[in-house]
């Protein structure tokens, strides 16, 4: 029995060295790494950079009121379309007081004058029927009397403009009601009725009544690092993706770059519009956010592979061409690149089409990813 025993855990330990000795010797075989491969195809490469910013109206026109006082009506509110000499809203005037004395004292003169000139004119009348005076001087009676009526009635309207701001000529405008000088839509309007507001002079700039704009003519305007700002140039095409309209894109055309960049967080930023091609059926609002999408550069039906496929050393690139599949063996080859979108990359020499290249090292975890999404 004991030796049978002792037979037996002899075996075992042999067993136990034999596996141990296999064990290390397979650990220190090299481990066949395996690549992924990626094909040479021909496909267009694009270059594209983006810029950030908003979709505001070419030109917004701001309405001033041509007299001082207190809004007193509103005809109009923001989102409303205006044609030119629409009335947006009226104005009740308040007098200066001092004009309106002076205002007063020529329209009492002027009654006093035409009293005197009428009672003139109905004497020199008789007396020029019974031949009593000459023509010349009935003649300057006349225009006496005719010159005091107008200065009658143009005391009349003074008096009128001053305390109402309304004159009693009806060939004449009234300036108590603030019109659109523009075709477009109202913006926003900032007054109330029973705000005070101001007419602009030499040390005011008025109060603003109302914003108008002509919402046909968008432009987006946007920032462009320096980095970039210097591969575009006046003239070049744009897509247009406004967040609010994720859906649509939109085309424009860059008409303008800032001579002179801003800092803004450590970096120069450039201004930069682009005038927009609206579609009829699009409703787009003044500040909407949007980015602009612009075509740096192209090249069409050209080699290409995975940009991640290069490697580079110094200023050359290269790539392992799969010369046989089983086992894995790849000849190292340089090549010349062209255009880049930082995704794929164009290749001008040292490939064919059809090829095979090597792509990624297959790991455990590529595998089992691999797996999971088939």
């Amino acid at each position: 029995m004991k030796k049978i025993i002792r037979i037996t855990l002899l075996v075992l330990l042999i067993v136990c060295v034999l596996g141990t000795f296999v064990f290390l010797w397979n650990k220190s075989k090299p481990k066949e790494i395996i690549y992924s491969t990626e094909e040479v195809s021909i496909g267009n490469i694009e270059k594209r950079t983006v810029a950030t910013g908003k979709v505001e109206p070419r030109n917004e026109i701001l309405i001033k009121p041509q007299m001082s006082g207190i809004i007193s009506d509103i005809y109009k509110e923001a989102g409303d379309k205006v044609k030119i000499g629409e009335v947006i809203a009226k104005i009740k005037v308040i007098p200066d007081m001092m004009s309106l004395s002076n205002a007063q004292s020529r329209l009492e003169r002027a009654q006093i004058a035409i009293e005197q000139s009428k009672k003139n004119f109905d004497r020199d009348n008789n007396l020029y029927t019974e031949k009593v005076i000459s023509k010349e001087e009935f003649e300057k009676t006349v225009l006496q009397y005719n010159n005091d009526k107008e200065e009658l009635k143009a005391s009349q309207d003074n008096l009128s403009l001053v305390r109402d701001g309304i004159s009693n000529n009806k060939t004449l405008t009234t300036n108590t009601l603030v019109r659109s000088t523009i075709n477009g839509t109202i913006l926003d309007v900032p007054v109330k009725v029973g705000n005070s507001v101001i007419q602009s002079n030499n040390f005011n700039d008025g109060t603003t009544i109302a914003t108008i704009a002509n919402m046909n003519d968008m432009l987006f305007v946007g920032k462009m690092d320096e980095t970039e700002v210097g591969k575009i140039k006046i003239g070049m095409p744009m897509d247009i993706t406004i967040g609010a309209l994720q859906d649509k894109k939109l085309s424009a055309i860059l008409e303008y770059v800032a001579p002179k960049g801003t800092e803004e967080n450590g970096a120069i930023m450039f201004e930069m519009k682009a005038a927009m091609k609206l579609d009829k059926d699009i409703n787009i609002r003044a500040g909407y956010s949007a980015n602009a999408e612009i075509l740096l550069a192209k090249s069409e039906n050209v080699l290409t592979i995975p940009e991640s496929c290069i490697e580079f050393g110094g200023d050359t690139a290269f790539v392992y061409v799969l010369k046989t599949k089983k086992p894995q063996t790849f000849e190292k080859k340089q090549v010349k690149t062209g255009l880049s979108d930082g995704i794929r990359i164009e290749i001008k020499e040292g490939l064919k089409d059809k090829e095979l290249i090597r792509g990624a090292e297959i790991t455990e975890a590529t595998t089992n990813l691999e797996n999971e999404k088939k």
